[in-house]
This record gives structure tokens, C-alpha cells and sequence, in this order.
């Protein structure tokens, strides 16, 4: 097996895991988790923010594994939280509890992705690179969908939340051992990724990534955070059991985001400038769907398809993106702008929240909506660089 398809497959259950159920699966739920815990939509947005405080955390800590000991280790432990997370949740007899499942789960997100940055960049020929790091974000849409088929699969069939939540945390026992495996070749060592100072993160040619990835960090977090909860408190779809709505959300988010597997190509046919704002313009849309017809059919599946394109295309675009502005950096560059999405991924759900508590969903999102079309508007093709920036962490 050639190291690009063992390590896209590796990375593809990896990220399937911690950014499909580990990461989404409080969102998903969370009508099913109000009712069973007595949670209000504020104290939603405080434990959504919490968890990707856990994000946060997890990217500095595998930061400095992977400089350490190369991206093995951070990859396992990030699968490892993942399923001591979701089988806290799944256990969880108070929302207190079920918060530290949901910490401890959506951690596992911030350890499992940038490692394979390093991975990937020390053995895939360079040509190949965009691809296997598509593939690796792209696992984030099969991880979703699948979540989606169960959380469906559970309203249609009477089974609880806790039975799906243990089969997810089996999963994600089965792309531990896949991972530990598959990188037994990269463990170890750090490989080309030098310890620098983040400061050298800090050019110019980078501030558009930067603003950007923050940008996407509040909107995605926004929308996995409280899409279900604004269908279901809307009255759901017709024609569908209570509670399901959530399920065809998410199924319909991971289908049409495995389009993230064609980013680079989309990128080489239309350029790096218009696929951002495409993308954040695809998101703003999502958002407007959401607020005005939350519950007609059609309005709802395009909603959930685009938020879902822009999620993983955008994630595949920060990838290659900051491999290409700091390509002796691989790992710590793509880690500095998934610290930016996660910032996002903080203030989004707890601002949120407070604001549909004081003044209601739809003019929240309607709002979440005007972010992202100012995101694109502000797009400048003349700030926007592939090229590696000054000072990129090459010392002379």
C-alpha cells in the first residue's frame, strides 16, 4: 500500500470520527439531549463553546506532541479522548456529566487532523499532497453523514440517543487500532516540521487565512451547534417523525460535504480568490434557508448541502493553503489557523445562544447570514497568496 492511500485512509476514519460524531454529536442531538437533560438554548451555547474550548486545547497539545514525537501519538490520543468522550455522554445521568463527555469528545478534533499535516508532508510526493489532505478533511463529511443515517435510524426505530452514541464510540475504538497501524512509519520522530516560534506565523501574506479561518470558525460552530434545534423548535419538517429533523440535516451536511474531496481541483479551475467567496457565499445562503423556511423540504436539504460544501471545502482549503504559505511549517502552520477556527468555534455558540434566547433563532441566524456575505465581500484577490510567505520559519 503507497503511503499516499494508506495515510488518506488513516486520516479519513481519523477525522470521520473526531470531527463527525465527536464533534457534531451534541448539535445533532441536542433536541433529544434538551429534553433528556432540561437544557435551555443558552446553556447549549455555553457547553457548544466549552467543547471547542476542548478543540482549542487539543491543537496546542498536538502541537507540541507532533514537534515532539512526531504526529503518531496525537493522532491516538486524539481517538482515545474520543471515545472515552462519547462513552462519558453516553453515560451521563446529569447534564453536568454529559458535559465533560462532550469536552473530553470534541477535543479529540483539535488532536486528530493537523498531525497528518506532518504526515502527509513527509511522505506524499508533492503533487499528491493536495489530494491526500483533501481526502484526510473530506472523512469530516462521511463521519457526518453517518451520524445523520443513525440519529434517523433512532427516531424511526425508537432506539435511544446512548445506544447510538456507544456504537459511535465503537467506531471510534476501530480507527484507533487503524491509525496506530497505518502510522507506525511516522512515529517517533518530528520530522521536517522545526519548533519556531509562532510569531513567524505572524506575515502579512497570512492575514487573509487568519481572518478567514476565524470567520469560518464562528459560522460552522453556529450552524452544527444549532441547525436541529432552530427545525425542530420551528415544528420540524412535515411528513417526518419528531426529531428527526436533525438526522436529515447532518445526513444531507456529510453527503454534499464529501464534494471537499474535489477542492483542489475547483481551486485550479477557478482560482484560490473565488472559491472563498463562493464558499463563505454558500454558507451565508445556508444560513438564510434556515431562518426564513425552516420547515419546507427543499429549503432545508439545499441549507443543510451548502453549509456542508462550504464546511468541507473550506476545511480542505485551509489545509493546502497553509502548506503552501509555510511549506517548511506544515503542521504548526495548519495548526495556528485551526487555532483561528477554533477562536470562532468559542465565541460562536455562546454569542449565539444569548442572542436566541433574547430575541429568537431566525434573526440570529439571519445575522450569522450577513457575517458571512461581508466575509466574502471583503475577499481581495490581491491579498489572497499561495506563495510561501517571507519568514517562514527558514532560518539562515
Amino acid at each position: 500500500m503507497t503511503p499516499f492511500v494508506r495515510l488518506s485512509a488513516a486520516g479519513f476514519a481519523a477525522t470521520a470520527i473526531t470531527y463527525g460524531p465527536a464533534r457534531m454529536g451534541f448539535g445533532l442531538f441536542l433536541p433529544q439531549l434538551k429534553s433528556a437533560f432540561a437544557i435551555s438554548t443558552h446553556v447549549a451555547g455555553v457547553v457548544s463553546s466549552l467543547g471547542f474550548l476542548g478543540f482549542f486545547a487539543g491543537l496546542l497539545a498536538s502541537q507540541v506532541m507532533t514537534n515532539r514525537i512526531g504526529p503518531r501519538l496525537p493522532v491516538a490520543a486524539g481517538l482515545a479522548a474520543a471515545t472515552a468522550g462519547i462513552a462519558v455522554a453516553a453515560a451521563a445521568p446529569n447534564w453536568q456529566t454529559l458535559c465533560v463527555g462532550v469536552v473530553l469528545a470534541m477535543s479529540s478534533a483539535g488532536f486528530s487532523w493537523t498531525p497528518f499535516n506532518n504526515a502527509v508532508h513527509r511522505s506524499v510526493e508533492d503533487g499528491w499532497r493536495p489530494g491526500a489532505l483533501s481526502s484526510v478533511s473530506s472523512g469530516t463529511g462521511f463521519g457526518i453523514a453517518v451520524a445523520g443515517i443513525a440519529a434517523l435510524v433512532m427516531s424511526m426505530s425508537g432506539l435511544s440517543w446512548r445506544q447510538c452514541w456507544v456504537a459511535f464510540a465503537l467506531g471510534s475504538v476501530l480507527a484507533l487500532l487503524l491509525n496506530w497501524r497505518s502510522l507506525r512509519d511516522v512515529a517517533g520522530t518530528p520530522g521536517p516540521d522545526p519548533v519556531q516560534r509562532w510569531s513567524v506565523l505572524l506575515q502579512p501574506s497570512a492575514a487573509p487565512i487568519f481572518a478567514l479561518a476565524l470567520c469560518y470558525g464562528i459560522t460552522s460552530a453556529i450552524y452544527i451547534s444549532f441547525a436541529a434545534d432552530g427545525v425542530a423548535q420551528a415544528g420540524g419538517l412535515p411528513d417526518l417523525q419528531a426529531g428527526a429533523s436533525g438526522g436529515l440535516i447532518f445526513l444531507c451536511y456529510g453527503l454534499f460535504g464529501l464534494s471537499g474531496l474535489y477542492s483542489g481541483r475547483l481551486k485550479a479551475a477557478i482560482g484560490l480568490p473565488w472559491l472563498l467567496r463562493l464558499l463563505m457565499l454558500a454558507s451565508a445562503l445556508s444560513f438564510g434557508l434556515l431562518a426564513l423556511v425552516p420547515t419546507v423540504w427543499p429549503g432545508v436539504v439545499l441549507s443543510a448541502g451548502l453549509q456542508g460544501v462550504n464546511v468541507m471545502m473550506m476545511s480542505a482549503v485551509l489545509a493546502f493553503w497553509s502548506d503552501r504559505l509555510f511549506p517548511t511549517l506544515p503542521s504548526q502552520s495548519f495548526t495556528a489557523v485551526l487555532l483561528a477556527v477554533a477562536a470562532g468555534c468559542v465565541l460562536g455558540p455562546v454569542a449565539a445562544g444569548f442572542v436566541s434566547s433574547t430575541v429568537g433563532m431566525t434573526p440570529m441566524f439571519l445575522g450569522t447570514a450577513g457575517l458571512a456575505t461581508a466575509a466574502a465581500a471583503a475577499v481581495r484577490t490581491r491579498f489572497i497568496s499561495e506563495q510561501p510567505a517571507a519568514g517562514d520559519g527558514i532560518t539562515g
